[in-house]
């Protein structure tokens, strides 16, 4: 017992308070916590110390809320004990509904000295994050394609923030189709598909377009430029050039279908030069070329390496 003197008309009078409710003191570390920003629809969570910092076992027996709903205490069952000198944490939970700042309190109520423990905590609500639609490379260049063929190249398409559906997609030039994407197509946030371009060209010269997707994304449509050059069709020759033999009056060009042969000359008289072009070739084959030196007695070398040319398609 703790004993305090009281004088009383005369009389010295002792009051008495039990030493078992002094010896409970509860503290909290901190005793404050601001959640900052927080989107709206997302939570966050923290953890307070609560310390028995007397002698003696305490009990938390109620608590009390003020402020919003967005602050929730987490897995609080009561009452709650706490030994003397040891400690348990409280998790308080900031989850918001609406935009704007957010403060509040809880109170405890508990067997301690100062019975009445007041936590409090703010944060502010903002708008979650729009859902975005990225498409990689930034840019297609599909180079030079004959006219009346096409050339092919690939995107991907990346949903993040949230997912993204597309209901359509469009280029704005009739040379440049999308391929690949079975429509409406819905991409979970974080996940990418691929998606087909193709380049056919109507005529010669060069078509800068764009390629676009409509969707759900704060930012639709995503567009990505796209261009490539029509080469109109032609007849097709093979330029070859070697290395000149010092002892050599003249050379010889011979052509073959296959590496192994047989070899047969294309030139009509001896090539005095150290080039040659075959203008006699075939769209969409392949020949095999050899050059042989010839010195002024007539005597001819022995085949050079080997060159081959893949002829385009028309």
């Amino acid at each position: 017992m703790r004993h305090f003197p009281v004088v009383v008309a005369g009389w010295l009078l002792c009051c008495c308070v039990p030493a078992s409710v002094w010896a409970q003191k509860l503290e909290c570390k901190p005793c404050s916590h601001s959640f900052g920003k927080i989107e709206i629809g997302k939570s966050a969570s923290y953890s307070i110390k609560l310390h028995n910092a007397g002698s003696k076992t305490l009990t938390i027996r109620s608590v009390s809320k003020q402020g919003p709903a967005a602050f929730s205490l987490v897995d609080l069952s009561l009452p709650m004990k706490i030994k003397a000198g040891e400690s348990v944490h409280l998790t308080i939970a900031f989850a918001p509904e609406a935009m704007g700042d957010k403060t509040g309190s809880f109170a405890l109520g508990s067997t301690a000295e100062d019975s009445r423990l007041v936590l409090h905590v703010s944060g502010a609500a903002e708008r979650s994050a729009s859902p975005h639609l990225g498409v990689s490379p930034a840019m297609l260049d599909f180079g030079n394609v004959t006219v009346g063929s096409s050339a092919s190249l690939r995107a991907t398409l990346t949903a993040s923030n949230g997912p993204v559906t597309i209901s359509s997609d469009r280029a704005t030039s009739s040379e440049f189709a999308i391929l690949g994407l079975k429509l409406p197509l819905t991409i979970p946030s974080g996940k990418s598909v691929p998606v087909t371009i193709r380049f056919t060209p109507n005529g010669s010269g060069t078509d800068p377009a764009k390629v676009g997707f409509i969707s759900t994304a704060a930012d639709s449509p995503t567009l990505e430029p796209v261009t490539g050059t029509g080469v109109a069709r032609g007849s097709f020759s093979v330029y070859l050039s070697w290395t000149g033999d010092a002892t050599a009056v003249g050379y010889n060009v011979l052509r073959a279908k296959a590496k192994s042969g047989p070899f047969h000359a294309i030139n009509t008289a001896l090539e005095s030069s150290t080039d040659y072009t075959d203008s006699t070739v075939v769209a969409g084959a392949t020949y095999y070329y050899v050059t042989t030196a010839v010195n002024a007695r007539g005597e001819q070398s022995p085949h050079s390496n080997v060159t081959e040319a893949v002829i385009p398609n028309q």
